[in-house]
């Protein structure tokens, strides 16, 4: 059971709520109402799967960065209590569930698996190459909405573009965010972020700019596929606790950039989710 747990923390599985919600609206809203079940069933698993592999390799690629890192001295792979040969197990295992779940949706699913893991499979290098990570990181979650939209409507279809976008901009300005209380660590070992290239203060003032940039594209979203008055709802939660989160950080202070600020984060997706099922609700 230690064992176990230390595999759940290393691939920080409550982290979920970031791209699980959002898959789920992908579904409903290709719908146009509530999925059948058994599909819910198999974008749970094929989300979860995907997600515990990235993590995981990511964890394992970062290794070296993480073990001189003062903030992740707790981390499991940094502790011990998971070896790089139990981390490489857990990504074939966790790949393996992905897969057997896609196959279980429409053959389209499958076709487009490949694709939809390329982010996954790149975003543990790009801060060794490029400030853009944290836009393959957006692309990468983004892959969650669309893939519960072809789960139900087995197409690509421009509502489903929308939300992705309003999704990779809100995780991306996220992490550019997040990213930018390691600016100095990340400058002494040779790596990249937004803070990196801009410097602090503007860095967060372009996430603030993105954060808006997501907001119009939730609405767009709405519009395009005429959602009803509780959807907007969801947005409007969405925005206050993106407005709340950045009047928690300053470039010269991120003390209150705790886990509770990065779980509170999860708010969003939680909102928009539960508001498009009730929107589904009422007549």
């Amino acid at each position: 059971m230690n064992k176990l747990k230390a595999h759940v923390e290393n691939i920080a599985l409550h982290h979920t709520i970031f791209d699980l919600p959002f898959a789920y609206m992908g579904a409903f809203l290709a719908a146009g109402g509530v999925p059948e079940l058994s599909t819910l069933l198999w974008i749970t698993l094929a989300i979860t799967g995907a997600r515990s592999a990235a993590l995981a390799l990511d964890n394992l690629i970062d290794l070296k960065y993480d073990k001189v890192h003062p903030r992740f001295k707790r981390r499991p792979m940094v502790t011990g209590a998971v070896t790089p040969s139990e981390a490489a197990l857990w990504v074939a295992g966790s790949l393996a569930l992905c897969i057997f779940a896609v196959l279980q949706l429409p053959p389209i699913c499958i076709k487009l698996l490949p694709i939809a893991a390329v982010p996954f499979l790149i975003y543990p290098f790009m801060k060794r190459v490029t400030f853009f990570c944290h836009g393959v990181l957006g692309i990468a979650i983004a892959m969650a909405p669309a893939g519960g939209w072809v789960a139900v409507r087995a197409s690509i279809d421009w509502e489903m573009v929308m939300l992705c976008v309003a999704v990779g901009l809100w995780i991306g300005a996220f992490d550019a965010v997040y990213g930018a209380q390691d600016e100095k660590f990340d400058r002494a070992h040779g790596l990249h972020s937004l803070a990196t290239k801009l410097g602090v203060p503007l860095a967060l003032e372009l996430a603030r700019v993105l954060h808006v940039a997501c907001i119009v594209c939730f609405v767009l979203t709405g519009f395009m596929v005429r959602a009803a008055w509780p959807y907007y709802f969801g947005v409007a939660i969405a925005a206050l606790t993106l407005v709340y989160q950045h009047t928690l950080i300053a470039p010269w202070d991120f003390s209150s950039l705790t886990q509770m600020y990065f779980m509170r984060n999860g708010i969003v997706s939680a909102a928009m989710f539960f508001c498009t099922w009730w929107s589904y609700c009422i007549d």
